[in-house]
């Protein structure tokens, strides 16, 4: 979710605390994984006597259960509230877990099913995440790298082409629309958060860094089982999706304070874009808030650097790279329409990025070099951006990337007979619907912009070059294409017609303040309309919406993928194929 429609929602964390007379995290319905470190914490809607307070897990005193008795707080930042916080916990034995609360006249019971895990099925899980992937990126993927006649695909994505599925519902702790960062920590950490959270429970306090905490896959994977782990995305490797692997704030804005728990963590792997806020302040291009270099530091710890395509070839190819940082780009990387065909965007300061598939491929030929195995995630970032932006052309263009991408990945695994658990995702859904064809030979006067669109037998087939070796077409100009329609929609200048210089920018700052107005630029475009959008004013771009999403899977643990799935059970299946909650 690009950040000016995130952070609408910052302001509105504090007030949309729970109404219950004890707040009590982990919430009610929370599934627990057995061994699994977590925060517990009690917010009182007064002032308590803690003699009054009792708290007991299932009747049991919790400071038995918990082996502490945590810290009590009669007025919690000056309020007249008081609070109960115990840090990194866990519950051993699986089963229900009644939690009550009580401060003399009011209780309050959640329940917990804590659950742990067989031994372990697959020596790898990869996480694949195409960033805001809605069914008609998907479709139009398919018809653009396939290609289709008569009705029938003349063949399959990869990202389809696994033995299970299942849709996947995508609501946050906080509303029924989710941002990458509560989307990517539920696949992260298999508990629910508020928009904008990255592995925490959004509590009341105003510190976006102290907030109840809840281990993710990247430390499970590493503590419980000693693995490798990497983070691989063309986004900000401080965006949501891949900073929700490791961070612990609810403010996934806060880039440096990420970069410096990217360093505690220490994945094996991490690349993307994003190094501006690795720099410190004092060089040109940081956008950091201190002096602190953490390239020096990540060098110091022993991470070769790569910043094109070429050195990261290079360095994952050398017997002794067991570590590596990434880093292609000062903020997003770009997408695949502009690297490989427009050199829009930021190609021309950085020409050398590498590509989604060469970034994995890197990545595999380090992480396998650990003996004990490894989790991966990688994202397709821009696919979300580009929605954002009404850029359909380029986010298909970046999800064929992705196809490709999981295709290199299931390539691999099929190498080593198959003891890879590999899963493809969206985070969350766009309102984006294929509605049939725009028919415009870019030349023919005074046609209105809305009959140049083809619906039902109008629509008939596209007429995009033959695709690539790649399975990309050399042109998105052409006089029949796919008409993909946003049901979101900002004031803006509707065209019809895919942006061939830079990205779309739909919208710009806005004559009132914290507003936004269609942008000009394309105003004078042969045949434009003015559309006045359906969103808030306060809203510059498409949004997220709230419909299930694709979950395809292949590999030992992938027969849990099936039906109807909550997020949350995306972490399950991967836990579970990696015996994380097992015995030791």
């Amino acid at each position: 979710m690009i950040k000016q429609v995130a952070g609408v929602a910052v302001a509105l964390l504090l007030s949309a605390a729970p109404a219950f007379a004890q707040t009590i995290y982990p919430i009610d319905r929370a599934d627990i994984l057995a061994g699994a470190k977590f925060d517990f914490k009690v917010e009182l809607p007064g002032v308590v006597d803690q003699a009054k307070l009792k708290v007991t897990l299932n009747g049991a005193d919790y400071a038995a259960v918990f082996g502490q008795g945590g810290t009590f707080t009669a007025r919690e930042v000056g309020r007249e509230q008081s609070a109960l916080l115990l840090r990194d916990v866990s519950l051993a034995k699986p089963g229900q877990v009644a939690v009550e609360v009580s401060d003399g006249t009011q209780s309050r019971t959640v329940t917990w099913t804590v659950y742990d895990t067989g031994a372990r099925k697959a020596r790898n899980v990869i996480l694949f995440i195409g960033d805001g992937m809605s069914p008609s990126h998907r479709v139009a993927a398919r018809i653009l790298s396939k290609g289709i006649a008569e009705g029938k695909s003349r063949g399959k994505l990869a990202i389809d082409d696994m033995p299970h599925m299942a849709l996947v519902a995508t609501a946050g702790s906080d509303s029924i629309i989710t941002d990458s960062a509560n989307a990517a920590s539920a696949y992260a950490t298999g508990h629910k958060a508020a928009v904008n959270a990255l592995g925490v429970y959004a509590d009341r306090t105003p510190d976006p860094l102290d907030d109840p905490r809840v281990e993710t896959i990247v430390s499970l994977a590493k503590r419980r089982a000693g693995l490798a782990v990497g983070i691989v995305t063309n986004a900000e490797v401080e965006d949501a999706t891949p900073a929700a692997m490791v961070a612990h704030t609810r403010r996934r804005a806060a880039y440096d304070a990420i970069v410096a728990q990217y360093f505690d963590a220490k994945p094996d792997v991490l690349m993307g874009g994003g190094s501006a806020n690795f720099l410190p302040q004092s060089t040109s291009g940081s956008k950091r808030k201190d002096d602190i270099d953490y390239l020096a530091r990540f060098r110091d710890a022993g991470y070769p650097v790569a910043t094109t395509a070429s050195e990261l070839a290079t360095l994952a190819a050398k017997a002794d790279t067991r570590q590596l940082l990434g880093l292609f780009a000062a903020g997003n990387m770009d997408g695949a329409l502009d690297r490989k065909f427009l050199r829009g965007g930021g190609v021309r300061k950085f020409p050398e990025q590498p590509d989604l598939t060469e970034q994995v491929q890197a990545a595999l030929t380090v992480l396998s070099k650990h003996e004990a195995g490894f989790f991966l995630m990688v994202e397709s970032g821009l696919i979300d951006k580009y929605a954002h932006l009404l850029d359909m052309e380029r986010a298909v263009y970046d999800t064929i990337m992705l196809d490709n991408a999981v295709r290199l990945a299931k390539d691999w695994a099929k190498a080593r007979s198959d003891d890879t658990l590999i899963l493809v995702v969206a985070d969350h859904n766009h309102p984006n619907s294929l509605v049939g064809t725009i028919n415009d030979d870019m030349t023919t006067p005074n046609v209105p912009l809305r009959e140049r669109v083809g619906v039902y037998e109008k629509a008939g087939f596209p007429n995009y070059p033959a695709p690539n070796a790649e399975g990309y077409p050399s042109r998105v100009d052409v006089s029949r294409r796919l008409a993909i329609f946003s049901a979101s929609l900002p004031d803006h200048y509707e065209t019809f017609r895919p942006k061939l210089d830079d990205p779309n920018e739909p919208t710009v700052k806005g004559d009132q303040p914290d507003s936004f107005k269609a942008n000009d630029k394309y105003k004078d475009v042969p045949g434009v309309v003015l559309r006045f959008g359906n969103l808030p004013a306060m809203i510059g771009a498409s949004v997220h919406s709230g419909e299930d999403v694709i979950l395809t899977a292949t590999g030992p643990g992938s027969e849990r993928v099936h039906g109807s799935m909550d997020n949350t059970e995306v972490f399950r299946v991967m836990v579970e194929a990696l015996g994380l909650g097992a015995e030791k």
